[in-house]
């Protein structure tokens, strides 16, 4: 994709977005990225929660920059006569209003979806909270580590000595963020045919019960309660971390014929024969033994020995990476997915890119910096008010 000759997919498209913290602005940010006009409306003062969360860059929150560029600030305070009116001539002109407060609170403001598609049929309402908008469980407010540990991703995650263990980033928020992008944009696609505006109901809780896709058919199809198993995979081995002399690597093996190559090139043809290990069912069942038997040949050499000789032979492996290896990698750098983003002060923070925008390089990607709070307002209420 070529951005600047065709442009990018949702120019053209005016977001209002109402979120705060990390789902909501998770979608809009993706939405922005791909070309809409984001206008984020914050409370007067104090803004996104997210600004006060830290760490911090020459005052700026990095948790805030991190989901919030390629948007523009105002702050409207929803309960004020003047405030409600700029909010509402927003609305006449948007084409989508992305919020992320629980259900009812939207009613009770007057915008409720029965009354906005009303007055403005053909905007889109998509509405991301923790249980979503029907349910008993609707009202409850729900943060990420609710929804990871109310779906079961917590009671997989980690090993049998761990106790539960919650995924290591925000799973369940950034889960329900992209699953409401997919929505905003179907509901785009609609629009085209229909004229008309719809509803997106996200739950993060039903996110994270559609990311058990495995976990959820073992139970319906063995009858038996998935666990949390380390880094392996239930139904493949060899498909774990492995130590090598010098630090931890994996290999990721999934039929039979990879495995006998595997044999082969740690010369271990015994291995391949061994009654244990001669088709994947019998090596899921002597995992524990397989891989003792094969990090005792693999601690024999450092890890970029087994990394050129499993690559050059196409059995799939890779480096086990910090987070400070991972930005630096050379294959990183190659798709474009390290970004900078400057706080209003001037400071830059190194933010992850967009991957729907792989290969066009940092620059395509980020149009506009964070923004400060209400740091927008004379252009929105120019382009939003007085143009009207």
């Amino acid at each position: 994709m070529n951005a600047t000759a065709i442009g990018l997919p949702l120019e053209g498209i005016t977001v209002v977005d109402l979120t705060r913290v990390l789902a909501g602005p998770m979608c809009t940010q993706t939405l922005g990225d791909l070309g809409a006009r984001v206008i984020k409306v914050e409370q007067p003062e104090v803004g996104d929660d997210s600004r006060a969360i830290g760490p911090f860059v020459d005052g700026t929150s990095a948790y805030f920059m991190s989901v919030n560029r390629n948007k523009e600030s105002i702050a409207l305070h929803l309960k004020a006569d003047a405030d409600r009116q700029i909010f509402e001539s927003l609305l006449a002109k948007a084409d989508v209003l992305v919020e992320n407060y629980r259900p009812g609170t939207m009613e009770k403001l007057g915008y409720g979806w029965d009354e906005l598609h009303a007055r403005f049929p053909k905007l889109i309402f998509v509405s991301i909270s923790g249980f979503g908008q029907t349910g008993p469980y609707r009202e409850k407010p729900a943060y990420d580590m609710v929804v990871q540990a109310m779906s079961g991703m917590m009671s997989v995650t980690g090993s049998a000595d761990s106790g539960p263990c919650r995924v290591g980033v925000s799973i369940g928020d950034l889960g329900a963020g992209l699953y409401a992008v997919i929505g905003t944009q179907s509901a785009l696609l609609r629009r085209a045919r229909t004229g008309q505006g719809e509803r997106v109901d996200v739950s993060m809780l039903d996110c994270q019960m559609a990311l058990l896709e495995n976990p959820v058919a073992r139970l319906s199809a063995t009858g038996s309660v998935p666990g949390p198993i380390g880094s392996r995979h239930p139904s493949m081995a060899p498909f774990d971390v492995y130590a090598a002399q010098d630090g931890w690597f994996v290999i990721a093996v999934g039929s039979d014929v990879l495995f006998k190559k595997l044999c082969g090139l740690l010369e271990l043809p015994d291995l391949a024969a061994d009654p244990r290990f001669t088709t994947n069912a019998e090596r899921c069942k002597h995992q524990a033994e397989l891989k003792v038997l094969l990090e005792e040949c693999l601690v024999l050499q450092p890890r970029a020995h087994w990394l050129r000789i499993f690559s050059d032979h196409g059995v799939p492996t890779g480096e086990y990476h910090s987070v400070a290896e991972a930005v630096a990698h050379p294959q990183i750098a190659a798709r474009g997915m390290m970004a900078s983003v400057q706080a209003p002060g001037g400071a830059e923070l190194r933010v992850a890119s967009n991957p729907l925008m792989a290969g066009l390089g940092a620059d395509s990607v980020v149009r506009r910096n964070p923004p400060a709070l209400d740091g927008d307002r004379e252009r929105i209420l120019r382009d939003f008010v007085d143009a009207a």
